[in-house]
């Protein structure tokens, strides 16, 4: 018995070894024979939906992630496979997977980049019923989408679909304004890299431009052109939690908890609430609620909000302040590193403890900025080879003692400060205080 056993763990042992020696290629090219073989999901095929979609009445569900992402791939296997309930509702769309965004319509397809799991819920002639997929964390996805959660999203969006086109005047803020370039290859810092498609019959890993790469493009374009780059851009679609809103991702934008003292809670929302629409827009998850937030551009604007509250629909008003977009933490982002390139020559700081801030002979209680890493290959390396080094205590930027996040560094930075400049740093080493260039790059 002891024989089959080990025989046994052997083979999955080995089989668990193949796995791991895959390659991104593998994974790829093995991922479009799977989806194509079972034949429920379209795959790179959005003509195709659109088409199908007009013939027999049905929404489309557009799923975009990057392969091979094992964490968006795990949930979406649960998505299809796994889940009783998702599955049925699911059958109800015509259903397409996109793995990479070359040549994607970007008027259409507006989302965080820096997410690897995003869902769009549309009508054959383009109107966006909603989104899906939202994140706050590197790795971490559980606290901000679920299954149940995707499942009340369809069922929001197959609620629009059947009430479409009565409904479609309050849909017309789901669809954003014309971007800067129509398609991800369009962009300069793109364009002659990659095609408007996958290559199939050369490397698909590198003919791929990731949801991340549209993001880093724009920064980029703003950038190499000595523009500031707007709040709008560098806080991306902001989790609720900036405005002091915690929802639940088992339903559709269901508050959980709210902020003493924060937005939210100024405008009179309660744990309970369902938020049935905002600036007029009907949601049906978190991602529709940071649409919204990400497309109010103007601080100290006003956002009515109707929520289900006991049952009784109600009327309030969420009002932004000045600067509320920098409440959200941007860290987890990968579109952070562009930013610590650009602004900090590749260095990433942590803000530190007052206990700290007095073992390491930092006086008073303005900026003090610990260095976590310093980079040390290509641009990325800028900062250690002008002497920057880990453990090092920002203390004092251009001048500058306020800047008391990596992020507010990083906004002062791009948004001030010329790339191809050198901006003097005080640093505290060793409970002594040295002064250091730190250059500004594209």
């Amino acid at each position: 018995m002891w024989r089959v056993c080990v025989a046994l763990l052997l083979c999955v042992s080995s089989t668990l070894l193949a796995e791991e020696k895959k390659s991104r290629e593998q994974k790829v090219r093995e991922d479009r024979v799977r989806v194509e073989a079972e034949g429920f999901w379209m795959y790179n095929d959005l003509p195709g939906a659109l088409a199908k979609a007009r013939s027999n009445g049905k929404p489309i569900l557009v799923v975009l992630r990057c392969l091979p992402c094992e964490e968006c791939v795990k949930l979406d296997d649960e998505l299809v496979d796994n889940d009783p309930v998702l599955r049925p509702l699911l059958e109800k769309f015509v259903c397409v997977r996109i793995v990479g965004t070359n040549g994607l319509d970007l008027q259409t397809f507006q989302f965080d980049t820096d997410q690897s799991f995003a869902v769009f819920l549309l009508n054959a002639d383009g109107t966006i019923y909603g989104r899906f997929g939202t994140r706050s964390h590197r790795t971490e996805w559980v606290g901000d989408v679920s299954i149940a959660g995707m499942a009340k999203a369809l069922q929001g969006g197959l609620a629009l679909h059947a009430a479409y086109p009565a409904n479609k005047a309050a849909l017309t803020g789901k669809r954003g304004p014309q971007p800067a370039f129509a398609t991800p290859e369009q962009f300069p810092s793109l364009k002659d890299k990659y095609g408007k498609q996958l290559n199939y019959s050369g490397d698909v890993v590198k003919s791929c431009i990731h949801c991340h790469q549209i993001g880093d493009a724009l920064r980029d374009y703003y950038r190499s052109n000595s523009k500031p780059i707007p709040e709008q851009v560098l806080f991306p679609y902001p989790h609720p939690k900036a405005i002091g809103l915690t929802l639940d991702p088992k339903e559709m934008a269901t508050i959980v908890s709210v902020a003493p003292d924060t937005p939210a809670a100024i405008a009179g929302f309660q744990a309970g609430d369902r938020i049935q629409s905002l600036a007029g827009q009907p949601l049906i998850s978190t991602a529709d609620v940071q649409w919204v937030l990400h497309q109010t551009a103007a601080d100290g604007a006003k956002l009515p909000a109707i929520v289900e509250r006991d049952g009784i629909s109600q009327s309030l008003t969420l009002t932004l302040p000045s600067g509320w977009r920098k409440a959200d933490d941007i860290s987890w982002r990968v579109s952070s590193w562009g930013l610590s390139r650009m602004a900090a020559g590749g260095l990433r700081l942590e803000s530190t403890t007052p206990e700290f801030r007095q073992q390491a002979g930092v006086s008073g209680h303005g900026m003090a900025l610990r260095v976590k890493s310093a980079g040390k290959y290509g641009a990325h390396a800028a900062a250690r080879k002008a002497g920057f080094q880990e453990g090092d205590v920002l203390v004092s930027v251009d001048g500058r003692t306020d800047l008391l996040t990596e992020a507010d560094l990083f906004t002062y930075a791009v948004t001030e400060l010329k790339p191809g400049s050198k901006v003097p740093v005080q640093v505290v080493r060793d409970g002594k205080t040295l002064t250091l260039q730190l250059p500004q790059q594209e």
